[in-house]
């Protein structure tokens, strides 16, 4: 754990607070931040900013959720608060991990209908860990379905549950609607703009400490990189100060040490970072001009060069194979295709991703990814395709350690919430998957939250499955608790698969005719060639099938007569959907523009049957 230098014990600036922005995912951080930079003047009036401004990637405004985590700084009267807004997904808890290194204090963001729930838990536990001051804030006070005196004693319970001191246990709450951009201290005053937000930062966090007159020492805890100035550092000075043009050490995580000279500066101010020419302790900046500089590296003083606690981050617990596309279709889509260039990627992500591993395999072709769940490896595997990769991908496969002469297996903490109706359901497939319910709640709302443990093998494609069984409107999710024995066998996907028998282009008339085999993932005239999977089977074993054929003209009618040709919607797989879907002997072909699925050994007679019980 990463703590403070032991001369930080003066206040390094009585002017500047640090503050994240902790809570669940879709619990409002963003939207917060969003109202606390309007309202502090950031924007001009007639200056036109998109919703979830600090989402600032396609892929986080498609899904409406944060991925990186992003600075940003707002004033407020003579202070300035660096404000970093952290992804709200247990996946992507190494983001949340390294930028706590760089604040004082948080902001608890709680849902004012949801209360606490797995990632609340987690991003609080990290945050009590380092003796960070809490702030509680109750967001959505306006849902018509809030319950904010019983989520107000859930987060004392969760407090209390993680061991929190008598400090951390007297935190100030605030109820907001971070839409209407609106806070309060009590619930009985509505509020009319964010003041008594600002003002219980400005109160409660206390401002950071350090020595500015100590020699330098500065944590990177985030990188950014600009096609101007290279290699980016972001980071916290926690003792001492930095001008442009100084000569610095960099001690890197090998015990080496490398000068080298700044040659920019930047604070944050806003949405934009601001060319500044020296900053001292207790300040948030950007250095640039330092080559392979990567997390977690100090950047101190060239005649005291002395290193700070390294970030320590949670072990990965899925992993996947990444390899080169070898079907007949590859390197018809991508940019990229070689396995050079797909390991380039992947050692350019490890720089700025600390949660993610990669190791070697028998064969050069194909690389180890090690992550935290498999959103987190497909978030990798959709940048890569838009960047121009084709690549194939394995199903994810958990992580086992042996500890005692015991295989030792990730076992999750799932909280699920769903409509009454469906509780039974959910119950018996999650029981099949090796999950036990530790809890159950029902709020008298129609609906009921159930908590499990279960084996992360028990979760890998489980979602698609959930989903289907509460019609959609389920709630899951998941979080790491703890590593437990081995617990046996659980049942893979009970159906097989439609395999094409030979290459060609899909015919209307031949998925016609396999329609009623089970349902079908492809378009007439879609390319498909031998060992392609095109539907999913009814039956347990895999079919080999003929989707090229055309139908014959006879001696009594031309060959568009008769039969209307009627078929089914196809149940298109998005990419996570496809990574769930498969078996251990299927492959996802990822390319810029088409996802297919595929066995791992196309010739049909060379693969093994498929033995059913």
């Amino acid at each position: 754990m990463l703590s403070h230098p032991k001369t930080a014990s003066t206040v390094a600036n009585p002017l500047r607070r640090n503050v994240a922005i902790i809570a669940h995912v879709d619990h409002g951080k963003t939207t917060l931040v969003d109202a606390l930079l309007f309202q502090s003047g950031t924007f001009r009036a007639n200056e036109r900013i998109a919703e979830r401004a600090m989402d600032n990637t396609d892929l986080e405004r498609e899904r409406g959720i944060t991925i990186l985590a992003k600075n940003t700084a707002v004033h407020y009267h003579d202070l300035l608060i660096n404000i970093v807004d952290t992804p709200g997904h247990a996946d992507f808890g190494g983001e949340v991990e390294r930028v706590l290194a760089m604040v004082d204090g948080v902001l608890l963001l709680v849902d004012a209908s949801e209360g606490p729930l797995p990632q609340t838990r987690f991003v609080l536990r990290k945050a009590l860990e380092r003796r960070l001051t809490p702030i509680v804030v109750i967001n959505k006070i306006d849902r018509p379905d809030a319950r904010i005196n019983e989520v107000l004693n859930e987060v004392y319970d969760l407090f209390i549950d993680l061991d929190a001191t008598e400090e951390q246990l007297d935190f100030p709450v605030l109820y907001t609607s971070a839409r209407a951009g609106t806070s309060s201290t009590s619930m009985d005053t509505p509020g009319t703009d964010l003041r008594p937000l600002f003002d219980a930062i400005v109160a409660s966090v206390p401002p950071p400490k350090g020595d500015p007159e100590a020699p330098l020492q500065m944590l990177v805890a985030n990188l950014d990189s600009s096609d101007y100035l290279g290699r980016i550092a972001i980071g916290r000075i926690f003792n001492g100060r930095v001008k442009i043009g100084d000569l610095v050490a960099v001690c890197k995580l090998d015990q080496q040490v490398q000068q080298t000279r700044v040659t920019k500066l930047f604070a944050f101010d806003g949405l934009k970072r601001v060319d500044i020419t020296e900053a001292a302790a207790g300040d948030i900046v950007c250095l640039a001009g330092i080559e392979d500089i990567t997390i977690g590296e100090t950047i101190a003083d060239v005649e005291h060069q002395q290193a700070m606690p390294v970030i320590a981050v949670d072990e990965p617990t899925v992993s996947m194979i990444f390899g080169v596309n070898t079907s007949p279709m590859s390197g018809r889509d991508g940019s990229f295709v070689t396995s050079r260039q797909i390991k380039d990627r992947l050692d350019r992500e490890l720089l700025g991703n600390v949660s993610i591993r990669v190791e070697p395999t028998d064969t050069p072709e194909q690389m180890k990814v090690l992550g935290r769940g498999e959103l987190q490896l497909s978030i990798l595997i959709e940048m890569m395709r838009r960047e121009g990769f084709e690549l194939q991908v394995s199903r994810p496969d958990i992580v086992t350690k042996e500890v005692n002469g015991k295989v030792m297996e990730p076992v999750e903490e799932l909280v699920v919430d769903v409509a009454e109706e469906f509780q039974g359901v959910v119950i018996a497939a999650i029981g099949i998957r090796k999950g036990t319910m530790t809890k159950m709640v029902n709020n008298g709302s129609g609906r009921v939250r159930l908590e499990f443990r279960i084996p992360a093998r028990g979760l890998i494609g489980f979602r698609s499955q959930f989903l289907t069984d509460t019609k959609g409107t389920g709630i899951m999710n998941t979080l790491f608790a703890d590593w437990e024995p081995w617990h046996g066998a659980i049942a893979a996907r009970a159906t097989g698969a439609l395999v094409a028998d030979r290459t060609g282009v899909a015919t209307a008339f031949a998925i016609w005719n396999l329609q009623e085999r089970g349902e079908i993932f492809i378009d007439p005239q879609a390319p498909v060639y031998e060992g392609m999977i095109i539907g999913e089977n009814a039956r347990a074993a895999d079919m080999d099938v003929n989707v090229t054929k055309e139908k014959k003209q006879t001696n009594m009618r031309s060959s568009g007569a008769d039969e209307a040709v009627r078929l089914i919607p196809p149940r298109r797989l998005g990419l996570e959907q496809a990574i769930e879907w498969i078996n251990e002997d299927e492959l996802v072909e990822v390319t810029p523009h088409n996802i297919r699925i595929r066995k791992r050994i196309l010739q049909a007679n060379m693969r093994p049957k498929k033995v059913t019980e």
